[in-house]
């Protein structure tokens, strides 16, 4: 019940940001299109590596507190237009996962779930269309509340059940980490590469290509929404173990890679 309560106060905020951010259409054309090809290359390579498994759509979505976090340790060398785009990257990976999780898993579930998860994001939707709903102050308020209190308790919680190290060679684990590490960096990459070679939009300014591919490699680290998503579709215990196990080390290798690569790259001027 206490950690329904948590998940629930997190996709309220994720209701709240996703609303606001689409409320800037022009900003989020080339974010929201590379985090599309960011979890659509990594659940692809899923699926070639572990065909019929229902772990597959825990490879999509992006953590972006633990991206933040990273980024957050560049200091001087963290590019501002950079943080943007990785923001609007995962409130729109968030929205996806939001939708895929409803698709594909609606069915699977319950009240408890449905209330704490799309329910919940959908009430911060809709608050965040109410006139004179103070919505920046709010999620001011839930942004720290989220990401030193609600992510970290309700991970912690998770991660502490059903690992064994017989996870550590299965094929649900290393199809995982595969998946998240290589498909997050070659999907957003190649989909913003994309979308800048067609015209579709330009590049913002002071954002290049190689930003996108630091940022591509952080958003591999994904487990708040990807442990909700493994909850609902896998029943198997030995399996979500399997998936808990691929998302730390999938977090730990983005993570580091990010950070090296977006370090090693000149400050954008």
């Amino acid at each position: 019940m206490f950690l329904d309560i948590l998940i629930a106060i997190f996709f309220i905020f994720v209701g709240l940001e996703i609303t606001t951010t689409l409320s800037h259409p022009k900003q989020i054309v080339l974010p929201t299109l590379a985090a599309l090809g960011g979890m659509v290359l990594p659940a692809t390579i899923y699926v070639t590596l572990n065909p019929n498994s229902p772990a597959w759509a825990t490879a999509m979505p992006t953590d972006l507190a633990l991206a933040l976090g990273v980024f957050a340790l560049l200091g001087k060398r963290a590019n501002p237009a950079a943080r943007i785009f990785l923001l609007t990257l995962a409130v729109a990976d968030d929205l996806f996962s939001l939708i895929v999780l409803a698709i594909f898993y609606g069915d699977k579930l319950d009240i408890a779930h449905s209330a704490s998860t799309l329910g919940a994001a959908a009430l911060g939707a809709i608050l965040a269309t109410i006139p004179k709903f103070p919505v920046s102050k709010v999620i001011t308020l839930l942004s720290p509340l989220c990401t030193f209190f609600v992510i970290p308790v309700y991970v912690i919680a998770k991660l502490s059940q059903g690992i064994s190290i017989e996870s550590l060679t299965s094929t649900t684990s290393y199809s995982l980490i595969i998946a998240r590490v290589v498909g997050k960096i070659l999907g957003i990459t190649l989909f913003a590469w994309l979308v800048v070679k067609f015209k579709i939009v330009k590049l913002p300014k002071g954002l290049r290509l190689s930003d996108i591919a630091g940022v591509g490699a952080l958003a591999g680290m994904g487990l708040t929404v990807a442990l909700v998503i493994s909850e609902v579709a896998i029943e198997s215990e030995v399996i979500q173990g399997d998936v808990k196990t691929g998302l730390i080390i999938s977090a730990l290798i983005s993570g580091l890679i990010g950070f090296i690569w977006l370090r090693s790259i000149p400050v954008a001027r």
